[in-house]
């Protein structure tokens, strides 16, 4: 039986050790490249002041909302939508096959793994934006860009998940199923899917949120959307029709939370 001394002493957190030399050198960059960024950024106490009354100002010329032109910002909102949400289908239906392909259980062998891990990574290490340049110079202005944009960011994103959820699943129905003799289709279809399905529909759901968010913004570069009318609205000043603008999308991006988290609580 272990005595109360020892009792205490193994309930007591680790004592602090100073880091070593070459730890220290690391945070010290770290807080030389953090206190440059202060210092670059030039946040003083009276821009930070100022920045406050200019919001103040922009709160009193928005309220109220100007509704004249709300029959456009709703089309606009729903075109939006749709943008997310066919951007995101696509992209998580490319994802599955890039996830199969990038998971170490799946994947015909390790030089197919190790390269598609790389594209997925080289994907979603480009921002969205440089994404939706790109494809307003290759077919032109318009939400056809910004599906194209939003299906690639979607792959980027739900194929790094979807490929460690498959890694993690247990092997044993696997191996059940390749004892029978079921083909690697038939494992696919009735041993890693079924498993990985709860946590494959959780993540889509995330990438729609996101894409959401994200197809308000790639609107200001050409690629249709809401976007598009709010970067005017605040081009022109127009600061109560902006805030229409933003009081849509704020809607929109509840009731997707809502409903993303109604579904995630029946399917998980």
């Amino acid at each position: 039986m272990i005595s109360t001394p020892e009792r205490l002493k193994s309930k007591q957190p680790n004592r602090f050790q100073m880091p070593s030399i070459s730890w220290l050198i690391v945070i010290a960059i770290i807080l030389g490249f953090f206190a440059r960024g202060v210092y670059s950024a030039e946040m003083t106490p009276g821009r930070i002041i100022a920045g406050i009354g200019n919001i103040g100002e922009f709160i009193a010329e928005a309220v109220p909302p100007d509704l004249t032109r709300f029959e456009n910002y709703f089309w606009a909102i729903v075109e939006t939508f749709e943008m997310a949400l066919v951007g995101t289908v696509a992209g998580v239906i490319l994802s599955l096959p890039v996830a199969l392909l990038a998971s170490d259980n799946t994947t015909p062998n390790q030089v197919v793994r190790l390269v598609t891990r790389n594209l997925v990574a080289a994907v979603r290490t480009i921002p969205e934006l440089v994404w939706a340049l790109i494809f307003v110079i290759a077919i032109g202005l318009g939400p056809a860009a910004g599906i194209f944009t939003l299906t690639i960011d979607t792959i980027g994103f739900c194929g790094r998940f979807f490929s460690e959820r498959i890694e993690e699943i247990p092997p044993g129905p696997v191996d059940a199923l390749r004892a029978t003799g079921s083909s690697q289709f038939g494992i696919t279809l009735g041993a890693i899917f079924p498993v990985a399905f709860p946590s494959m529909v959780a993540t889509s759901l995330y990438a729609l949120e996101k894409a959401i968010r994200s197809a308000v913004i790639l609107g200001i570069v050409g690629a249709g959307g809401i976007g598009v009318e709010l970067e005017t609205a605040m081009t022109m000043f127009r600061y109560d029709e902006a805030l229409t603008i933003i009081i849509l999308i704020w809607l929109v991006v509840l009731g997707s939370e809502q409903f993303s988290t109604i579904v995630r609580r029946r399917v998980i």
